[in-house]
């Protein structure tokens, strides 16, 4: 197994550039403009309750100190009553549809990833682990529900509130409030230092978070090879060390949180002395009653908490616009190219190969060279050789799966980059060497993708010709059997006969076979073999093997050894030549009757 890849998404510190991205995102708010409205609104009526309360202490302390005690006394508990009612209400309001719209923003980013992920390259699947990609789709998404819901709710909130209270404290004396905002500058200080902090960390631990989900897909993926060769305590290891770098990273972000709050509310007890120091001076306080000094005081006590709770939400914040900048790098990835105009249609299936070479992106060496081939519309081509000469890179060149560097792969007289992509791909089968099944019935997985429509008795005839229906027939619920995760129900020849089958369904007039009997016992094979020849039949097929045996009827055989074409020709012909075929045939030969 492989180590686990040590990613790494860019950290990127701009002030600038972390608004720049949070706005991107808040414009998927868009959508719920409605549940806004409406958040907002109920916010409105929780903000506009703080000063109400520290006005009616106002009138509380005024009217005790006049003694007029007894003519308010339903009218202060209906008061206290009302606003508590009131900021319910709002809190309410502002809650559970703020709730509604980080959902809908979650699921918009979510739906739209995934529809990215079907459309990228396959040089990007190749390039990131599994695990990797499944944290971009699971846990930075839950980390931009913070940043929406409990962001925005707290900054709409108590935002709204600070300034009510702040407006009612400049109402009662604008001398004092100005003393009390000189604080501001000192706080936004702590909070731009937290902020790039906070990012940092959520990138780091958004990293660890994939190097965990990395590891554990490939523990529970090879479980069975764990076992066998002892790797527990090593996957164990390896495990705890990802793990542990997550913890870190985790405690890192609690430290920096944990000194933010106690600094700003240092800072904030501080310009309360201050306040009450400058509020008890004659010379400033004149003109107030008890009730305006009482009331006043309390509104910049309430203070405390909405500013508190606006610079605690910025590791929130800053978590959500860490996960937002990785999920849009993803999502402003290149698609998979498709240049092409020329409809397909039905193809013929000629094939030629020009002048042909190829390398992978970031590979120094060149996987194919100079590779130059005709394969007649009908004819099967055989392709024979070591393992990683590039016979498999040969053949996934025909859907595209990569462009090539040099010359040109022809179908039908034209370039494939001249064909649309879809149209294509519509007129090729392919069945791998890895089976691919998806967890569903065996019906999904015959009939499946373009091929969804197909009738029950065309799916049953796939799977006859496969020599899959008698096995079919004997699963306690027949075709509508699931077959779980990558097929983990069937055996290895069952799934190889399930794909073939998809194949057989298909009907297309290319087929691309890649080692397609290799999972099959003895006699299974012979099966198989009978229905590929039929299947072959009046269609281009590209087979690549191992077993000679298998395509010693085949129209060409090419030998591909170090991503060249060393020799070609029909079975009897290269046993002519006493080549490398001849030399690999007779090793089988020999290696088969020891």
């Amino acid at each position: 197994m492989q180590e686990e890849a040590k990613v790494k998404e860019p950290i990127n510190d701009d002030p600038a550039s972390g608004v720049k991205t949070y706005l991107r995102l808040l414009s998927y708010v868009g959508s719920s403009w409605g549940y806004l409205l409406l958040s907002f609104f109920g916010y409105i009526l929780y903000a506009a309750m703080e000063p109400a309360l520290a006005a009616l202490l106002k009138h509380i302390v005024d009217i005790v100190s006049d003694g007029k005690i007894t003519e308010s006394r339903l009218l202060i508990p209906g008061a206290i009553l009302g606003i508590f009612i009131v900021r319910g209400i709002g809190t309410f309001f502002g809650s559970y549809f703020m709730a509604q719209v980080a959902n809908k923003v979650v699921f918009d980013l979510r739906t739209q990833m995934f529809n990215k992920l079907v459309l990228l390259p396959s040089s990007y699947y190749h390039s990131i682990p599994t695990g990797r990609l499944l944290t971009k789709l699971t846990y930075n998404t839950e980390q931009v529900i913070g940043s929406i819901s409990q962001a925005i709710r707290v900054v709409l909130r108590e935002g709204l509130t600070v300034v009510g209270l702040l407006g009612y404290m400049i109402y009662m004396n604008w001398k004092l409030s100005l003393l009390f905002l000189l604080v501001v500058p000192f706080i936004g200080l702590v909070v731009r230092y937290a902020s790039k902090r906070f990012r940092k960390l959520s990138t780091r631990i958004q990293n660890a978070m994939g190097g965990v989900t990395d590891v554990a897909s490939e523990a529970i993926k090879g479980h069975e090879v764990v076992k066998i060769f002892g790797g527990s305590d090593y996957e164990t290891k390896r495990f705890y060390k990802v793990a542990n770098e997550n913890r870190r990273s985790q405690l890192k972000m609690n430290k920096t949180k944990a000194l933010n709050v106690p600094i700003v509310q240092f800072i904030l007890a501080f310009a309360m002395a201050i306040l009450i120091w400058f509020a008890l001076s004659p010379s400033i306080s004149s003109g107030m009653t008890p009730g305006d000094f009482i009331a006043f005081l309390t509104a910049a006590g309430m203070l405390g908490k909405p500013i508190r709770q606006l610079t605690d939400i910025n590791s929130v914040l800053q978590k959500g616009i860490a996960a937002s900048y990785s999920i849009f790098e993803f999502l402003d990835m290149d698609v998979e190219p498709d240049l092409g105009k020329r409809e397909a249609g039905r193809l013929k299936g000629n094939i030629e190969w020009r002048s042909m070479s190829f390398s992978y992106p970031g590979a120094d060496k060149q996987a194919l060279k100079n590779i130059n081939l005709s394969l007649p519309a009908g004819k099967t081509l055989a392709l024979v050789g070591r393992s990683g000469g590039g016979k498999s890179t040969m053949a996934n060149l025909i859907p595209r799966f990569y462009n090539i560097d040099e010359g040109e792969l022809c179908i039908d007289g034209h370039s494939i980059a001249d064909y649309e992509l879809k149209g294509l791909r519509s007129n090729i089968a392919l069945v791998n060497q890895q089976v691919v099944l998806f967890n569903g019935t065996i019906r999904e997985n015959i009939a499946y993708g373009d091929l969804h429509d197909a009738s029950l008795e065309d799916v049953i005839e796939a799977a006859k010709a496969a020599n899959a229906w008698e096995f079919i027939q004997e699963l306690d619920n027949g075709v509508d059997t699931m077959v779980g995760e990558n097929g983990v129900l069937l055996s290895g020849g069952q799934r190889q006969r399930i794909a073939i089958a998809r194949a057989i369904l298909k009907n297309a007039p290319i087929l691309i076979l890649d080692e397609a009997t290799s999972a099959l016992d003895t006699e299974s094979e012979r099966a198989i073999q009978l229905a590929l020849d039929s299947l072959m039949e009046n269609r281009t097929t590209i087979a690549i093997a191992h077993r000679l045996s298998t395509i010693e009827n085949a129209d060409i055989i090419a030998v591909i050894d170090h991503g060249e074409i060393v020799e070609y020709g029909s079975h009897s012909e290269l046993l002519a030549m006493n080549g490398a075929y001849a030399q690999l045939h007779n090793k089988q030969f020999s290696e088969e009757s020891d």
